[in-house]
Order: structure tokens, then C-alpha cells, then sequence
């Protein structure tokens, strides 16, 4: 999603001269033409995170929408303070962008992870957190973050383009069945694990499919609620930690709105129960969220 994020910036920053485009040193190969075209708009911070975040919050300050890109550990764990303080409390404008959410840094290990990155943001005052799902959802939600002045998260990671979807308050579906029996859930890129899982099952007429792009949850919509209450099961796939993760959200808001289900269940990404590293397959196949598991798992659903 890297360079989908980059040439998306690059025309909405060129339209509006109030955007400021920052970085922690990263980005080689992938915003060199954000480089060129906004000139002093564009600022290498270097390796500083921390000042990073504080210079956007006082360049927010002034009237700038700024966005702040490094990889997601980096832009969420080292300057957690300075985003707190800095920006959350203060409701500036910045857009922190964190690339590769999840294991998406496979073998560079736990430092380089960012499986508990929406559990700490979320949990920060007027905090929104986005995650794409498909690399095509960059383009559609960046100018939602532009024209919000609340401060926001937007987690990018590997993907495909989408299939045709629609959206619905925080979700996007992208499956919508005659027939449902399961309503199925992902967070993010690992709804193309699921897309494959259903591929080679003969499941997918019998599923309503979303994606959850903006989270805290502060409600669920008409469509994914009526698709709740018509299968009675639900199924959520993340690449994140249970806790402060989507299923997580999703509990508490069905509990809320007493509504009755036959079965929950949640895949959740796992804080190295072997004590090795990989690369991101290996991860998600530990975790449980690998194609064949998740195949698994559905056919449970169904049996």
C-alpha cells in the first residue's frame, strides 16, 4: 500500500497547500515524488521520532494538516508520549501513518511488529485509527483523515485491489449473500487470507463478508447488525492482539445491543508462543490466521 499511499498524497497535496508531509527517515524507493513535488512541504526529521511528533503537533498548531509516516512500531511505540500529549489532547490535526501493521516486518522480529498498535492509539483521547484492507482503500480514505480535524492513525500493510465494495458506517462489505449463514469479519490486508480461504471452499454464497476500516467502534451499522442477527455466528479475523482488537470491540457493542448469537469465535495475531521468527506467513500460520486454518475454522461454522 506503500506507493498507493504515496502517489495518493502526492495529488491530494498538490490540490491543497496546507499539507505537510513529515518523516522519520524512512520511505527510500517509495516517496521520492513526494519529495519533488512539495518541495519545503515535505520534512526528513530523520531518526526522531519523538521530535517527529511534537514538531506536527506545533506545525498543526498553525493551521497544517501534517502527516507523519514511518514504519508502524517506529510511529506508534517510540513517541506513544509525545502523541498523547502532544497531539490526542490537544486535537491537532496530524495523520500518523504507520506501514507494515501487523507482522508485515516478518523477520526483523517483535521490534519491528506492530500487532498491539491499534489497542494503544484507540485507547488515546479523540484518537481515530483507519486500516485499509485493500491496497484501492488508500485512495478512498486518505481524504476522509484530510478532512477530519480530529488526530488519526492509518495503518497500511501488503494487499491486493478490492472487489466491489460498499460502505457502510465503519465497514466496508464486501461479500453480501442471498442466503447467510456466517457473518465473517477481518481487519485489514489478512481479509485476502480469508478471501482465499473462502476461494477454495464452497462457503462463499453463504457469507456476509466486512471489513472494519475505522476503529474505536462506536457502533455498528444497520447492514452489519441485520447480518448479525439473521446467521446468529460470527467470525472475525485480525492481525492484531485480542486485546483492544476488533473482536474485542465487537463483543462489547453485541452485548450492548443484546443481541443473542449461537457462536463467537476470533482469530487473533499471537505474541510468539514458540519464541521464533519468520517471515510474515510464518507469523500468521502461528497465529492461526493462515489460509488452510482459516479453512479450518469456517468449516467448523458449517458443520
Amino acid at each position: 500500500m506503500r506507493k498507493e499511499f504515496s502517489n495518493t498524497v502526492e495529488k491530494l497535496a498538490l490540490k491543497d497547500d496546507k499539507i505537510v508531509f513529515l518523516t522519520g527517515d524512512l520511505g527510500f524507493n517509495a516517496l521520492e515524488n513526494l519529495q519533488k513535488a512539495l518541495g519545503k512541504r515535505f520534512i526528513n526529521v530523520g531518526i526522531a521520532e519523538q521530535s517527529m511528533v511534537s514538531i506536527a503537533a506545533g506545525i498543526a498548531h498553525k493551521g497544517y494538516k501534517v502527516i507523519c509516516y514511518s514504519i508502524a512500531p517506529f510511529m506508534v511505540f517510540r513517541p506513544l508520549e509525545q502523541i498523547r500529549n502532544d497531539i490526542c489532547f490537544h486535537k491537532k490535526h496530524v495523520i500518523l501513518v504507520g506501514n507494515g501493521g501487523g507482522f508485515g516486518y516478518g523477520i526483523m522480529g517483535s521490534t519491528h511488529h506492530a500487532i498491539s498498535d491499534i489497542a494503544a492509539l484507540s485507547s488515546l483521547p479523540n484518537m481515530k485509527c483507519y486500516i485499509p484492507a485493500f491496497s484501492d482503500d488508500v485512495e478512498t480514505l486518505l481524504p476522509e483523515l484530510l478532512s477530519d480535524p480530529s488526530p488519526s492513525y492509518f495503518r497500511l500493510g501488503s494487499s491486493k485491489p478490492s472487489s466491489k465494495q460498499a460502505r457502510s458506517g465503519q465497514f466496508n462489505q464486501v461479500l453480501k449473500s442471498t442466503n447467510p449463514k456466517l457473518t465473517l469479519m477481518a481487519l485489514g490486508p489478512i481479509v485476502v487470507n480469508v478471501l482465499d480461504a473462502l476461494s477454495k471452499t464452497n462457503l462463499t454464497e453463504h457469507v456476509n463478508l466486512f471489513t472494519a476500516v475505522k476503529l474505536p467502534l462506536t457502533e455498528i451499522p444497520q447492514e452489519v447488525s441485520d447480518s448479525i442477527r439473521q446467521t446468529k455466528k460470527v467470525f472475525v479475523v485480525e492481525e492484531h492482539v485480542e486485546t483492544g482488537g476488533l473482536a474485542q470491540s465487537m463483543a462489547l457493542k453485541l452485548s450492548e445491543m443484546n443481541i443473542n448469537l449461537e457462536k463467537f469465535k476470533a482469530l487473533n495475531a499471537k505474541n510468539y508462543t514458540s519464541g521464533l521468527y519468520g517471515d510474515q506467513h510464518f507469523h500468521q500460520t502461528e497465529s492461526g490466521l493462515d489460509v488452510e486454518n482459516i479453512i479450518k475454522e469456517l468449516k467448523a461454522f458449517f458443520a
